[in-house]
């Protein structure tokens, strides 16, 4: 089947004739990505071994640094502690002062201002 064949078969109705053609070369392209997407993934080898052993580095010199702790001598926890400073020396303070908020202004006084009327007709029941 020629191109031109393949295009008006793919033109959208109410559209104009190029349409097939606009969504031809979308497939196109998306044919042409699912084709390239392995080689990209095999570019990504030799990254991904590298970083591999990266890994596998630091991971030894947590080992060695968590080895090199255990076998250090520890301080008694009673030793070690040392209390907050503020429990230390309590100081007496002020309270602190309110939060300053700004003032609420007044509502605006308006003259021609109407009150809503109370004696709206009411529309007659039926009996």
């Amino acid at each position: 089947m020629p191109l031109a064949a393949w295009a008006e078969a793919l033109a959208v109705p109410g559209l104009p004739p190029w349409s097939g053609t606009v969504v031809l070369a979308l497939l196109a392209v998306v044919a042409l990505a699912y084709l390239l997407m392995p080689f990209s993934v095999f570019g990504l080898k030799g990254r991904l071994d590298r970083m591999e052993a990266q890994l596998e580095e630091l991971t030894g010199e947590l080992r060695s640094l968590s080895q090199r702790l255990a076998l250090s001598p520890r301080a008694a926890a009673a030793e070690d502690f040392t209390p907050h400073p503020a429990v230390l020396s309590p100081s007496p303070r002020d309270p602190p002062p309110p939060p300053r908020t700004a003032p609420i202004p007044p509502p605006p006084v308006r003259n021609d201002r109407r009150e809503p009327r109370l004696d709206i007709p009411r529309p007659p029941t039926r009996p």
